[in-house]
Order: structure tokens, then sequence, then C-alpha cells
């Protein structure tokens, strides 16, 4: 790379549209998001990487009046009213069974389905890394549609997962309202480390 030519290849438009004017939607409008654009938000994140290609990221979409109100009394109070109102909301959670897929996905080490089955808290913790590490890129890819993103972590787990995952192998890690913006939908951007706060070279 020459002195003169720019560090990032992405363009600014895109770099504003995914981060530096990107911000957390506390309203939306009340146009729709449709199953089309959650599709392809799927098909651009699903590229972002895992520990041995493992993706144990599973997204539940909230797209009734009652399914919202199945979720609604597990919300933090501040929380409630914008989940009712957003256009859609999907809780993101972690497939802790997500070694029954690995001969698949992870074709080149046949074995590594049973070290996992064989160590729950191992399971675990990889589950819940991995799958947090694409609830990121699921958010990016929200904005690189063109809408905004409410993730919040404000809810009680053990009852969503309760009401919504049952017996199954699922943990909600992060709840997300999509949408476009609505009025006043963002609070004052508030502020960032600098480079030398959080940056090391040894």
């Amino acid at each position: 790379m020459s002195a003169s030519a720019e560090p990032l290849e992405l363009s600014k438009d895109a770099q504003d549209l995914l981060f530096r004017e990107a911000r957390t939607a506390n309203t939306f409008s009340d146009e729709p998001v449709t199953s089309d654009q959650i599709r392809a938000i799927h098909d651009l994140v699903k590229y972002g990487p895992t520990s041995m290609n493992m993706q144990p990221l599973r997204v539940t979409l909230l797209r009734s009046a009652e399914s919202r109100d199945r979720l609604l009394p597990h919300l933090a109070e501040g929380n409630r009213d914008k989940t009712a109102k957003a256009p859609l909301v999907a809780v993101l959670s972690a497939d802790l069974d997500f070694h029954e897929n690995m001969a698949r996905v992870f074709p080149i080490k046949p074995d590594v389905r049973d070290v996992f089955a064989a160590d729950d808290a191992k399971r675990e913790s990889n589950a819940r890394l991995n799958a947090t590490l694409q609830v990121a890129y699921f958010i990016i890819g929200i904005r690189a549609a063109g809408l905004a993103a409410g993730p919040m972590t404000g809810f009680n787990p053990d009852g969503v997962d309760a009401e919504f995952f049952g017996e199954t192998a699922q943990r909600s890690l992060v709840i997300v309202n999509i949408g476009r913006p609505g009025p006043n939908a963002w609070a004052e951007r508030l502020p960032r480390l600098d480079y030398d706060e959080v940056v090391s070279e040894l």
C-alpha cells in the first residue's frame, strides 16, 4: 500500500452504513421487514468465521403479535414498548447441540463431534462464545440491508428459554428489534475509547 492510498478497501459510504452512522434504534417505522431481507442477511453473514466452522447461532423470528406477547413479560420494563412496536424481533440463541452438525460442517476432523459430546462444559462454552461472534455478524448484516438493529440483553434468559425453546438445547443470548428507524430513534452517541487505549503492540 502506498503512503497516499486509503487504508480501508471498503468505500466510505459502506463504512458509514455499517459503523460510523449506524446506531442502536429505539423506535421503528411501520415499514415491514420482509423474509427476503432476512434471508439475504443470513446469506451474507453465514460466512463469518467460527471455531471449527461450528456455527451454533440460531435465529427465532417473532413476527406475529401473539409471539411478541409471549416475549414481552420476560423483558426488562424499559424494553417492552419498543419491542411490541418493532416490525420484527429476532431471538438469537446458541444451540448447545451444535456438535451434531460437525461431521457436515467440519468434515476434515470426523471425530470432533464425539469430543464435544463427551464434555458438556466445553460444548456450552464453545457454543456461547461462537454464537456471540455470530450475533455481531448478524447485527452488521442488518445494517448492510439498510435496516436498523436494536439489540438487547435486558431480559430473563431462563424465562425466554422456557417460553420458546422448551426441552431443546437452545439458550437465548440477545434479542434484536429490526426495522427502519422511526421518530427520535437515536439516543445521544456515547464516547468510544481511543486507539491508544485499546491497541498495544509488542
